[in-house]
């Protein structure tokens, strides 16, 4: 499923990060990180929605989830006059 996930998110990553979309990718990279977690549970039959105290940072780094935070580009604003 990451190896599927993956080149979407780089792609996201690629075209939006140009200007102010840290706090979006933030987000992007917060429901990801649940949505796997709960689909990682319910694979293994723990019911419930703790995904934060088993599914922590090193667990997403194992899998090789591709992180869209930290990609944004800033871009100078030069005004025209």
């Amino acid at each position: 499923m990451v190896a599927d996930l993956n080149p979407a998110l780089r792609g996201w990553a690629a075209y939006f990060r140009n200007g102010n979309s840290a706090g979006k990718f933030s987000t992007i990279d917060s429901y990801v990180h649940e949505r796997l977690a709960i689909f990682e549970n319910r694979k293994r039959g723990i019911p419930g929605r703790r995904w934060g105290k088993r599914h922590d940072g090193a667990w997403f780094t194992r899998l090789g989830v591709f992180r869209v935070s930290g990609n944004v580009r800033r871009v100078a604003v030069h005004a025209s006059r």
